[in-house]
This record gives structure tokens, sequence and C-alpha cells, in this order.
């Protein structure tokens, strides 16, 4: 008997990959979608990319009632919707909390009266703030931040009080949280209700911290998206990709084919319940490199223009440590960099995409959000 998966967010970027890999391994897919009008556009219908054979339900994720009929006859869920950008969600509080926290409650409490063999819900690698570092006499900083004065001299990395440069290091699971943007907060909220309400009611729950995910079917005209689309929609339209500060600091870049792998394999894993692992590539490479190397794939003679201004939320380096999701699910990133990124390019020759990067920069600004 086939067994019968939801994803919540199932119509989005990384749902819908993962929904091919379900699908293509033999599972009967559901989504429940709202089918966001930042994300999707504003005509609200069912995304051309998405599997033919996912059962779509266009709902919300507070709604009670549009929850326990997506979640008939279910046999695992895996949660993804959510509001997405760090950005953004500095000044759409209310949004952000309502969708990401209560969202997760609603679903957690339909969770309880029809209860699943399985959830797996997507954390992210914000939940850090900045990476794990050592300082030059070898001790490890688990807390790291940086504060507004260095920033404003445009101090950009992390060092201590005498002037040395901390050395950035993969990141554990381990490393502990430290939240520093609304969404952040909001991730480390779903991560943790899933795993408590799991526990207390006896279902195995996994939660996957995703680094920065990229690859086809990213919303190219949401301007708080990741990094890689954003920078996309600029070069589409013969802009320069802005990018904060001096433009080196460093993260981990991750293919959704492997995202989408990882997630099968949490849920295959009977080992994986009850744990948090980080779902990344292991690789890193500064933002200026990234946008260079995107531009170049994209045929694109435009250089990046680097803005040295700080935004209220960002952290300066964070990159995945493999080891947990390497030993217990088997997991091995399979897409390399460059290869991710020509497929990206290809895709990217027949999409349109509306440049809203200014807009948003400027609406941070306006909220004194940028320094």
């Amino acid at each position: 008997m086939k067994k019968r998966v939801l994803i919540t967010g199932g119509a989005g970027f990384i749902g819908s990959h993962l929904a091919d890999e379900l699908i293509e391994k033999g599972y009967e897919v559901r989504a429940l979608d709202n089918l966001s009008e930042q994300v999707h556009g504003p005509d609200a219908v069912r995304p051309e990319y998405l599997n033919p054979g996912v059962e779509l339900i266009v709902g919300d994720i507070r709604d009670k009632n549009a929850v326990r009929r997506a979640l008939e006859g279910v046999d695992a869920v895996f949660h993804f919707a959510a509001m997405v950008g760090v950005g953004q969600s500095m000044y759409q509080i209310e949004d952000y909390t309502d969708v990401n926290n209560v969202g997760t409650a609603v679903l957690l409490e339909a969770l309880i009266e029809n209860p699943v063999q399985k959830l797996i819900v997507a954390s992210s690698m914000s939940i850090y703030g900045e990476g794990l570092y050592k300082t030059v006499d070898g001790s490890i900083v688990q807390e790291g931040e940086r504060s507004l004065a260095e920033l404003k001299q445009q101090q950009w990395d992390m060092q201590d009080e005498k002037g040395n440069p901390y050395q950035p290091q993969p990141t554990p699971e381990t490393k502990k949280p430290n939240l520093s943007s609304v969404y952040a907060l909001s991730k480390y909220d779903q991560e943790r209700l899933c795993l408590i309400t799991g526990k207390a009611y006896n279902m195995p729950v996994t939660a996957l911290r995703f680094f920065n995910v990229y690859g086809t079917r990213q919303a190219l005209s949401n301007p708080y998206t990741g990094v890689l689309a954003i920078f996309a929609s600029r070069l589409l339209n013969g802009n320069a990709p802005l990018i904060f500060e001096d433009g080196l600091q460093k993260r981990d870049f991750v293919h959704v084919k492997d995202v989408a792998r990882a997630c099968r394999l949490a849920l295959e894993t009977p080992e994986a319940d009850g744990e948090v692992f980080n779902v990344g590539s292991g690789n890193r490479y500064t933002i200026r490199e990234i946008a260079d190397k995107l531009a170049h794939v994209m045929g694109k003679d435009i250089n990046a223009e680097v803005t040295g201004k700080y935004r209220v939320g960002d952290i300066r380096h964070c990159f995945s440590d493999l080891s947990k999701a390497k030993a217990i699910l088997g997991y091995e990133p399979q897409v390399p960099f460059e290869e991710g990124l020509t497929e990206l390019a290809k895709w990217l020759e027949g999409q349109i995409a509306v440049d809203s990067v200014s807009r948003a920069t400027e609406e941070l600004a306006s909220r004194g959000l940028t320094v």
C-alpha cells in the first residue's frame, strides 16, 4: 500500500521538488498551499511546474477546516508552510508570527486529533545567528554578535577585544541558537513547537535546518526570497545585484534536489525521530563570488554593486557541518554548485521576473533597518 504524504506549502519552491522526489519513489502526495501572491503572483492558479500527480488543496495553514481536510487519510506530514524573509520579517511582525507560529500551532492541534506516523518540519540555518567561530587561542565562540557601533564603522568581521579576527567554522546542530530576526525566531518556534508536541503525544518528529537553498522554481519576483533568486531577478532585468556589507560574508548554498532527498531520507529513517539535522552542501562561498558566478553563467556582463550598508538581522558567516546528517540519514550532497548554477541559468532563460529589490531595499531603509 502506498503511503500518502501531505506537504504544507507544497506548491512552493522546495515543496514542489520534494513532491517530485516522493512521487518518483512511489508515494502519493497531497499539497496544502494558499498560493500566496508574493510567491505565486496575483493569479493564484496551480503552478505549471507542480507535478500532475500532486493533489492540491488551496487553503491557508491557519484555517482549521482546511488543515483537517488536508490531513484526512495522510500517513506523514512535511510542514513547509511559512512566510520567508529576514528583512521583511522585521516590519511585518504580526504576519510572520501569525503564519509561521500560529499556523504551526493550528497544524499541531489538528495532528493531535488525527495523528500521523511522522512529521518533518522545515527549520532554518537562520536560527543559529552567527555561525560557529574559533578565536586565535582556539576557544569556541558559541554566541557571537556584532555591535551596532562596529557595523556603523564598517567593521564587518567578528573579532576579539584586541582586534584579532575570529575564524569561521562549520556550524553543527549543537551550536546554541542566537535569534537575530523575527523570521529566525519564528522558525525556531516552529521547530520547537513540533518537537515538544511530538514528544508529548508520542508522534515521531524530525526538524531539518535548511541552509541557502537554490534551484529552479524559486519565486523570482519575491524580493525577500533566497539571495540567488534575488540576484537572478536583478540580472534578468539588466540591473546590478545589490550586496550588503562588503560582499565577503560566507554562506552555504545547497541545491533543492539535494534538500528534497534529505527530506525523504528523514521520513524513511527511524533513527531520525526526535532529532534535528543541518541540510546544506558543506561548501562556502562569499556573496560577491555568488553574484559573479551567476552573472557569468547567465551571460551577463554586469558587476554587483557593493553597498557597504548593513541590514538589521543579517549575520556575517554561517555554513554547515553535515556530520550528523551523513552519519544518521546517509545524506550526501550530490549536485556540484557549478552544475546547479548552470541548470538554474538555463531555466532562467525562459523566465520573467519583476525586479522589486530596489523597492524592498527602500522599504527597509525608510524604517531604519539598514545602516
